[in-house]
Order: C-alpha cells, then structure tokens, then sequence
C-alpha cells in the first residue's frame, strides 16, 4: 500500500499552520505523529490535497501545572505524559492510558496526546484496504448507506477506541480549540456529535492547541481489555474519578466513562451520581456502578472491533469496577 500524491506544507509557527488551515480547509489534514493518519491513507480511506505538519511547532508540546490546572499543549508526545510527575500524580488515569497506547517506541517517537484524542472513529467493516472494500457495497462511512456492524441501521456505527479521550473525559477534561482569529474552549463531553462519519464538534479550519485537566484532589484510574498489551487498541475500556468528602469516608462526587463501546466515549451520569455519599468501602456500590455501566453501554455496542458484542458487554462491568477499586486505592495513599 502506497501513500497518495498530497501537498505536504511544513508551518514552523501556529500562526502559519492556522493561515494555511484557513487557506485549505476541507482539502487539507494536520500531521502530528501520524500513526492514525498515514495508514487512513495507505488503506485508501483518506486522500487529501494537502497535508500541514504539526512536526516544527514545539510550542505545542509542554505540561504546565499550576494550582487548579494541568495544561498539556497537543503535539506532547506520550512519553512525556507517561514521564510527568505531576500527571502521575494529579491525573493517573491519563498517565495509564498512555502508557497503554501503542508500543513505547510509538510513545516516544510518533503518538501524541492531540493525534490520539482526534484519531477517527474505527469499525473493522470499514478499516480495511481498498481492494478488500471494493469487493462489496460502501458503508455509510465510505460514502453508501449500509452499515455492516448493526443491520439496518440508517448511521455510521463507528467506534472512539482512544485511550487518551476515555481518561481524559473521566477527569473532566476542556479542549482549546483556535482556529485563524479566533479561540474557544469546549469540555470534552461537549466535543463528540455521536456521528460516526464525522465524530468531533470541530471546524475544518480549527485545530486542537491545548488539553485542560482540572486539578480538584480526587484520584482516578483508567482500565482497558485488549487482545495484546501493545499495539491493540482497546475492545473495552473504562475511567473513573472519584473526590472525597471533606472528612474523607464518602464520595462527594464521582465520574464514569465507558470507551470503545460507542462513537463516542459515554460518561455514565446516572450510575456516578449513584455513588455519592457511598463509602469508599462499598463494594456492592461499586459492583452496582459496574452493572449499570455495562447496560448502558450494551445499548450503543455494535459488533465491529474484532469481539464478539457480548464478550465485550459482559467485560464492561469488570473493567469499572477494577478503576473503581483502583481509585480507591489511591485515594487510601493520600
């Protein structure tokens, strides 16, 4: 499989790759590390006119903590992240997620935290070489109107595996979104359309320049199921964030995600409100959460990651439930 002819445009300010995102738009795609974005390419799903490297602009790449924030720029490579005491510390989840993605050459040397959240929605229908595709009818994500993951159904049902947008929406995370003139912030919760072919709230000429994680003392945890421990993405992934009362012995306030079920990561708002005023010791609680989380996510699962749908249903309970012990735990360090 061969890229396809494209211009490539090399910007060494924001300012320059915001002009030239202004100037092409819907023709052009942004480079960070490329791990998503050159096999789209070499399979025949994407052909732009013109590609815009993020490889020049280091002003891009930082983690910032200050009293109430971790601000991570979106070209940071994972290994940073991974590196980073203070994510570590204040943002565990992330830290794992990371830590999960790819192998660690890739986190050192391609993965970034901007290229993983904004990586495509996958479906193992759709994710294939042109040649394996022309042997039947296109799906809604490639331009027809079937959708071999869920009979019938009038939608793309495309999958959000990343790791990084699973965490990182447990920990309540905002993007900065800055386009040529113009900035705005969007929590990630926010930022997803539930559109398969078009999964992000984002303008063709906007790009992502910063992640913002609330820093509020609570303790997170991210958990995931896949085939290998590396180079996989997830079948199944959970994040949660759980905050302390002030006198410690109950949850004030909870977050659950579920990921890789959906076109989008699912904050489970019903099962976490469930759990404040619960006490860190409530396992039948937090077996509940679990329960409730993986009949909520069974409504969006579709069978198109390589998994049987009711092994990856069946997980889901299993995988909050371990973040939810895993934050536990880190919370009885503090």
């Amino acid at each position: 499989m061969r890229l396809p002819q494209f211009d490539y445009k090399g910007p060494d300010t924001l300012e320059k790759a915001l002009d030239l995102l202004s100037t092409h738009a819907q023709d052009a795609k942004i480079l960070a590390g490329g791990t998503d974005l050159l096999v789209r390419m070499k399979k025949g799903l994407i052909a732009p006119k013109t590609i815009i490297s993020l490889k020049a602009l280091n002003e891009l790449s930082y983690i910032k903590k200050d009293k109430n924030t971790i601000r991570i720029g979106a070209r940071t490579c994972l290994a940073d992240i991974i590196a980073s005491d203070s994510v570590r510390k204040e943002a565990t989840a992330l830290s794992t997620a990371c830590e999960r993605v790819g192998a660690v050459t890739i986190q050192h040397f391609r993965g970034t935290i901007g290229g993983n959240i904004l990586q495509d929605n996958r479906c193992f229908h759709y994710n294939q070489s042109a040649f394996h595709r022309s042997g039947r009818q296109a799906c809604h994500k490639d331009g027809g109107k079937i959708c071999y993951a869920r009979d019938e159904s009038d939608r793309c049902n495309s999958t959000c595996q990343s790791d990084g947008a699973t965490a990182l929406m447990a920990l309540g995370a905002k993007l900065v979104l800055v386009s040529k003139g113009n900035e705005r912030t969007v929590a990630l919760t926010d930022f997803y359309t539930t559109d398969g072919i078009m999964p992000f709230a984002m303008e063709p000429t906007e790009l992502l320049k910063e992640i913002i994680i609330p820093v509020e003392g609570g303790k997170s945890s991210y958990q995931r199921l896949a085939y290998r421990s590396a180079i996989d993405y997830p079948i199944v992934c959970a994040g949660v964030l759980l905050k302390a009362s002030a006198k410690k012995d109950t949850i004030e306030d909870a977050r659950i995600v579920v990921g890789a079920m959906g076109r989008a990561p699912l904050f489970l708002a019903k099962e976490s409100s469930e759990l404040k005023g619960k006490s860190f010791t409530d396992t039948k609680a937090f077996q509940k959460a679990g329960n409730g989380a993986m009949n909520s996510a069974s409504t969006f699962a579709v069978h198109n990651v390589g998994s049987t749908l009711e092994y990856r249903c069946a997980t889901v309970s299993e995988m909050v439930f371990r973040a939810l012990q895993e934050a536990v735990a880190e919370a009885s360090k503090a």
